[in-house]
């Protein structure tokens, strides 16, 4: 097996182990809502649902855990299979590249968590 696809399957295997330990934790104690800017303003910040995310990962709940942050299991998909090229393209943007991207993705996560939990809720 590469080097690259190795990487992978190990940082697959450490994901999904947190997943189920996350979903495990939850089920015996569900802390509410984590988010100390929803808890304080009731205004959900752009990593609201993070925790859902690997939580319903955990439980083999695939699309309540996209639809709880898509921008949250996109980034968790990018990383782990960082060593198949996405972690090459990664290093070779700009700085001022890799910003961007960034607050792209949380632009887009914020927009997506505030029509789900906040004001944008129709």
């Amino acid at each position: 097996m590469r080097g690259g696809a190795a990487r992978v399957l190990l940082r697959a295997a450490a994901v999904a182990g947190a997943a189920v330990v996350v979903a495990a934790l939850q089920e015996v104690h569900d802390p509410g809502v984590l988010c100390p800017l929803r808890l304080l303003t009731g205004v959900p910040c752009p990593l609201c649902g993070s925790t859902t995310v690997f939580a319903e990962a955990g439980r083999g709940r695939w699309e309540a855990a996209l639809l709880a942050n898509p921008v949250t299991a996109l980034a968790a998909v990018a990383l782990v299979c960082g060593p198949l090229g996405p972690g090459r393209r990664w290093r070779q943007l700009s700085y001022a590249g890799r910003n961007l991207l960034v607050g792209a993705a949380l632009a887009a996560g914020w927009v997506w968590e505030l029509a789900r939990l906040g004001p944008l809720r129709s």
